[in-house]
Parts: C-alpha cells; structure tokens; sequence
C-alpha cells in the first residue's frame, strides 16, 4: 500500500546555490537572486563579507534555523542558500524613461504585499494583455517568481518587466516625479474606479488581500479608488481586482 504520509524532500535543481563562497561569487557574477536564506547566528569573516555585500542590494534575506535550510537541500550548505530567480529583475528607473522616449503614456502596476504566488502568475498574465509596462514589487513581503508563478502566468513573467525595490513609497514617489498620477485600488474610499483619468501617465497599486496598501502610500496617492460590489460577497481575488482596474484603464485609452 502506498505510504501517503512519507515526508517528500524537495528536489534539488539548478534554482538553488549553496555555500557561502559560492553565493557570493553568484552575487558578483550578477545573477539574478530571488531570496537568500542564512543559518541564525552565523558567524566569521566569510559571513561578514556576504552580509556588506547584501546590505546595499534588494535581494530579501531571511535569516532561519539550520533545519530549514536541512528541509531544502541535503547537500553541505554552509548555512547559506540562495535561491535564483527564473526571470532578470529590472529597475523602474530604467524603465520609465524609455517609454516616454518612445512616446507612450506609462502605465505601470505596483503589487503591495501580494505574496502569494498563483496570484503574482494571474497578475503578470492580466497586466501582459493590458500592455502594462511594467510591475514593480517590494524586495521583501513579495511572492516568489517560481515555477508555479510563471506557469499561473503563461510564460507572461518572461515577457514583463517585473522591478523589484527596497522601499516601494520611495519608488512611488519617484514615479510622481516622472509624471505618473499613483491610483491605489482600496475599499477605502467613496470613489470609484470610474473617477481617474487613465489617459494620463499612471501607477496603479494593488495591496494584499488581508492588510491592503500600505499607510505610507495610500497617504500619497493621488487618488483612491474602489470597485464597485453589489452581492454579498464584499471583495474580489486581488488578481481579478486588478483585471478590472486595469481594463478600465485600457477602455478609456482606446
């Protein structure tokens, strides 16, 4: 009969790098690092040089017991795993000005603590069709582009550019100095998503299902904007909600 109950070990594949020299050399060479996890209190020279080396990047660490780190990989870690991302990450700096360069309206969507991963997938696929340019995610309190993102997606994360920052109220700010008007689709506000005008260079922020957007960034957006519910259910899947957020969008564009 079989054993249903037997633990699985994660299969090890090239999405991994273990040991600290050798994610450090991965760091140098300029992969693309999705997540780094470190053994709680790990010490030494080797160590210290990794820590100076992430303390300027964006790249998330989580620091865990070492039976975390035994539960993803059976080879000899050295307390350190670094997880590759499956896609190159982008700056929104890099971005923007291309897009006016090529005379198009910048339409860019921000994902405030969307973390889990189908959602991220459905997102990316809904944000390609709508011809959004970009999709900006924080370093930390983000879902991981992994293969179940990518195939939620359609391949769609292979094809749009995902921005991943350090602090997301700085990136919005940055993006209204660039002339982007920052539209956060909350239920906290009288204003429907009909209100904005789309056809002007836009941000559109999408928060978590439980917590929503952040303070920081619903202070200032420059509009709050809500879908309308008529049943009793009071919310949508945030991939559906930014389907039609975006898509008003796209109607008042056409």
């Amino acid at each position: 009969m079989e054993n249903s109950r037997r633990p699985v070990r994660p299969r090890e594949n090239n999405e991994f790098v273990f040991g600290i020299r050798a994610v450090i050399e991965a760091i140098k060479a300029g992969r693309d690092v999705e997540s780094i996890y470190v053994q709680r209190g790990l010490t030494g020279s080797i160590i210290l040089e990794l820590k100076t080396i992430l303390k300027d990047s964006d790249i998330p660490v989580h620091n865990v017991p070492v039976e975390k780190l035994n539960r993803m990989t059976q080879k000899n870690h050295q307390g350190v795993i670094a997880v590759i991302s499956a896609i190159t990450f982008q700056k929104i700096e890099d971005i923007i000005p291309v897009i006016y360069e090529k005379g198009e309206t910048p339409l860019v969507l921000i994902l405030d603590g969307v973390t889990d991963v189908r959602n991220m997938g459905a997102i990316a696929r809904t944000a390609s069709c709508a011809g959004v340019h970009a999709i900006v995610v924080p370093a930390k309190n983000s879902a991981q582009i992994n293969a179940d993102a990518i195939k939620t997606s359609a391949g769609a994360l292979f094809t749009i550019p995902v921005c991943r920052h350090q602090n997301l109220h700085k990136t919005a700010l940055f993006l209204q100095e660039c002339g982007l008007q920052i539209v956060a689709c909350t239920e906290k506000t009288s204003e429907l998503i009909y209100v904005p005008d789309y056809t002007l260079p836009t941000a559109i922020v999408m928060g978590a299902e439980d917590e929503g957007i952040s303070n920081e960034i619903m202070r200032m957006a420059n509009h709050l904007a809500k879908i309308p519910m008529a049943g009793e259910i009071s919310s949508l899947n945030v991939s559906v909600s930014a389907g039609v957020i975006l898509y008003e969008a796209i109607r008042q564009r056409q």
